[in-house]
């Protein structure tokens, strides 16, 4: 059983800083950097990184927020229109974000007439790195409890209730698929293991841990974030067969 450990603000002089917004964005830098270090390692241009982050994390953000009033409260949103807009209050979905960012990254490496596959594939890289960070954010806020668990790393919530927290699970997932990833590297695996093994292992991952989640939107049965990990386990194993397959 894990201890409650709670930060939601970071108070600097006159400046307060929130605590989740701080770790997403240096997530989405560590996750950059590891991205750049595998482009250098693989000959291609490490620049394009950082030219293509801006992007990403506008992407993200935008579709993330469009996903989560779409999907998990759009009757509030309905009637609260001007609201769309007070990210600051929170009610961000991850799926959205990383549909976002996917469909901006992929207009960019087309525009600029890159090698979509390989370079698709060298970003996803430092993903599982940037999500480890910016989750801890979600962790330390708790805003993804679960039910209620005897599992040795659920956390005693301030009602005395020990819950699974996905915060914490998630978080827990990065570190160890950007550990498989860094194996990956070591071995020269096969352009296309990143993207194809994200896609196949977080979608089964948010298939099955959305069931723990408590008070989560449901749509015939299964939560958004479920039924985005279905999508995702889809083009993984259309990727699996038709093109990482086939070299």
């Amino acid at each position: 059983m894990l201890p409650y450990i709670t930060s939601t603000v970071i108070p600097l002089g006159p400046i307060t800083i929130q605590t989740w917004g701080l770790l997403v964005s240096l997530g989405f830098v560590a996750g950059g950097a590891a991205s750049a270090w595998l482009c250098r390692a693989r000959g291609l241009k490490s620049e394009i990184v950082w030219e293509i982050l801006g992007l990403l994390l506008l992407g993200s953000m935008v579709f993330g927020r469009l996903f989560f009033v779409l999907f998990y409260s759009p009757g509030y949103f309905i009637e609260h229109p001007l609201e769309v807009f007070y990210i600051w209050q929170g009610g961000m979905s991850m799926m959205g974000g990383i549909f976002g960012a996917v469909l901006l990254g992929l207009i960019y490496l087309r525009q600029k007439k890159l090698g979509i596959w390989r370079y698709s594939d060298t970003l996803i890289f430092g993903l599982p790195l940037g999500y480890f960070i910016g989750r801890i954010g979600c962790f330390l806020i708790h805003d993804h409890p679960g039910l209620p668990t005897n599992f040795f790393l659920g956390v005693q919530y301030p009602d005395g209730v020990v819950r699974h927290d996905l915060g914490l699970y998630h978080s827990l997932f990065g570190l160890i698929l950007f550990l498989v990833f860094l194996v990956f590297k070591k071995i020269k695996a096969p352009i296309g293991t990143f993207l194809v093994s994200f896609l196949l292992v977080y979608g089964l991952f948010r298939l099955a841990f959305d069931f723990l989640r408590v008070g989560e939107t449901v749509l015939i049965y299964l939560t958004p974030g479920q039924w985005s990990g279905i999508i995702m386990v889809a083009f993984g194993l259309y990727f699996w067969f038709f093109r990482l397959s086939c070299g």
